[in-house]
């Protein structure tokens, strides 16, 4: 029987809608469309089935603005029992190391958890060090690339299957643990209509800020972060060469060959 299976979860703009700020050098959401982070749905499904199978709480945690409200909403409407929401302004420009530090926080304020799961990465970051980050701050053991938890033993133990180039390991891991969850590696379910109409209407999402966690300003943020973004430059696809050939067949045949002639 497990006890609490934490969730962590982020909400992500779309990736193809956001550009990047080039005066604050962060990235510019406020006019892209905002989704649960992929890969953490994953995660969330992968915590659903644990828990059907060896019962236990499924809580997920956020760090964000209250907008994200919603989101959370959405993934207690997926079958989560609870969720908790970290907000606080002085979280804003937070790098992995004040994010890891703050969500390992929460999760150690919850209590009593077994088995952490996040998404293997996030679609806007990319760093994959978060899920890391957290097992680190917790002194627990985290395994990343994980498509499957299959077992979990009477004695605290879990087989995890991994995966690595060319195939797939299966680790023995000692509860409790954090896993990095890999991207697609199941299907997420839809959210129960009748559970979304009552997460909407009734359910009371926590909302922590940093008070409540006993963390500093200087901790969290800009300040506690160890990365900053000192310059961008955007890339841009080489442009095509492009030329309109007119003329008779034979006219356009020629110059085609001396067109092409060097790369021949």
């Amino acid at each position: 029987m497990l006890r609490n299976i934490i969730v962590a979860m982020k909400v992500v703009p779309k990736p193809e809608e956001v550009s990047f700020n080039p005066e604050t050098k962060t990235v510019d959401r406020s006019k892209a469309r905002n989704e649960i982070n992929p890969a953490d749905k994953n995660a969330l499904e992968l915590a659903l089935r644990l828990k059907e199978k060896y019962g236990g709480k499924v809580i997920v945690v956020s760090m964000g603005p209250p907008i994200w409200d919603k989101y959370l909403r959405l993934a207690v409407a997926m079958g989560a029992d609870d969720a908790i929401l970290i907000s606080d302004r002085a979280l804003a420009g937070s790098d992995t190391f004040p994010t890891t530090l703050t969500l390992a926080t929460a999760i150690k304020k919850i209590g009593d958890y077994d088995i952490i799961l996040c998404g293997e990465e996030s679609s806007d970051g990319g760093t994959g060090q978060v899920p890391p980050g957290i097992g680190e701050w917790l002194g627990i053991p985290h395994v990343t690339f994980v498509s499957d938890i299959f077992e979990v033993s009477d004695d605290g133990w879990a087989k995890v299957k991994r995966t690595i180039k060319g195939g797939h390991e299966i680790l023995e891991v000692k509860l409790p643990f954090i896993a990095a969850v890999e991207l697609g590696c199941n299907t997420p379910r839809f959210p129960d209509f009748r559970r979304k109409r009552w997460a909407d209407r009734e359910f009371q999402l926590t909302v922590w800020n940093i008070a409540d966690l006993g963390l500093n300003p200087e901790e969290v943020g800009l300040k506690g972060s160890k990365t900053i973004v000192v310059d961008l430059e955007e890339v841009r696809p080489p442009e095509r060469r492009r030329e309109i050939l007119t003329g008779e067949p034979d006219d356009l045949a020629k110059k085609l060959y001396e067109l092409l002639k060097e790369y021949l």
